[in-house]
C-alpha cells in the first residue's frame, strides 16, 4: 500500500469504526461504484460510501493509474444538512512524481461573522496547522483565491517530500480526534446563539455546491478527462448532497 493510500485508508478505517458507519454496497456487493478510464479496459478505482447515525455519509474515492503516475485517495465524511458540525476531508495524492495532501474542517457558517463559532469548531486546530506550516518539507499549494473562500482558514493544502509526507499522521489525527469531539458532544449553548442568524441546510446546500463545482475547482476537468466527464459528474454528485444517487 502506497503512502498516499495508507494514510486515507488508516483515516477511513478509523471513522468507519468510531462513527460505527455501515457502507452502502453497490448492486453486486462490492464498492458503490467501479471506477473505469479511458487509459484501458481495467478498473481503475472505487467510490465507496457509508452511512451512521450521526455521521450523515462519508465518501471515499480512490483512483490508481501507474501509467500517469496517479495514486489518488479521498475522504469526506458529511454531517447532518442542518448541524453546525464542520464536515471532515482529507485528499491524499501522488501523481506525476508529486506527493501531495489537503486536510480540513469544512465550516458551516460565515467564519469572518462568527468568531464564537471559529472558537469552538476550528480554533483548538491551531496547534496542529502551524506545526505543519512550520514543517520545510511541505510547500503550501497554490490554489485559486476562489477556492479558499469555499474552505476553512485552517485548510491545509501542500505539496510533501516522501520524508514528510511519512510525518502527517500526527497533523491527521489531531484534526480527526477534535473534529469527533465534535460530533460527539453537545453543541455548546453559546454555538447555538452564536449561529442562530444562519440558515444552516441552505448555506451548507450552497457551499457545497461550489466546493464541487467544476467552475471553482479545475480538478474535475482532469478527472473527467481520465474518467469520462459522464462518470466524474456521478462522483461530484455524491459529494454535493446527503442523499445517495444511483
Amino acid at each position: 500500500m502506497s503512502l498516499p493510500e495508507k494514510l486515507c485508508i488508516s483515516t477511513l478505517d478509523a471513522i468507519i469504526e468510531r462513527g460505527r458507519l455501515t457502507e452502502v454496497a453497490g448492486a453486486d456487493g462490492g464498492p458503490f461504484q467501479v471506477l473505469g478510464s479511458v487509459m484501458g479496459p481495467d478498473p481503475v478505482g472505487s467510490v465507496r460510501i457509508f452511512s451512521g447515525d450521526k455521521i450523515a455519509k462519508v465518501v471515499y474515492v480512490g483512483i490508481v493509474v501507474p501509467q500517469i503516475q496517479m495514486d489518488s485517495h479521498m475522504v469526506f465524511a458529511f454531517m447532518p444538512d442542518g448541524g453546525v458540525v464542520p464536515h471532515f476531508t482529507l485528499d491524499s495524492v501522488q501523481a506525476g512524481g508529486h506527493m501531495a495532501f489537503h486536510l480540513d474542517l469544512i465550516q458551516r457558517v460565515d467564519a469572518g461573522t462568527h468568531m464564537v463559532y471559529n472558537d469552538w469548531a476550528h480554533t483548538p486546530l491551531t496547534e496542529a496547522y502551524e506545526s505543519v506550516q512550520a514543517n520545510p518539507g511541505y510547500t503550501k499549494a497554490a490554489l485559486d483565491p476562489r477556492q479558499l473562500t469555499v474552505m476553512s482558514s485552517w485548510m491545509l493544502a501542500a505539496r510533501s517530500t516522501e520524508e514528510a509526507f511519512a510525518e502527517l499522521d500526527a497533523p491527521v489525527k489531531a484534526y480527526l480526534d477534535h473534529w469527533f469531539s465534535l460530533v460527539e458532544g453537545d453543541v455548546p449553548a453559546e454555538v447555538t446563539a452564536d449561529v442562530a442568524d444562519t440558515d444552516l441546510a441552505a448555506r451548507d446546500a450552497k457551499n457545497r455546491g461550489l466546493l464541487f463545482s467544476p467552475e471553482v475547482d479545475k480538478v474535475w476537468a482532469q478527472i473527467s478527462r481520465l474518467l469520462t466527464e459522464p462518470v466524474a459528474e456521478s462522483i461530484r454528485m455524491q459529494l454535493v448532497t446527503n442523499d445517495t444517487p444511483a
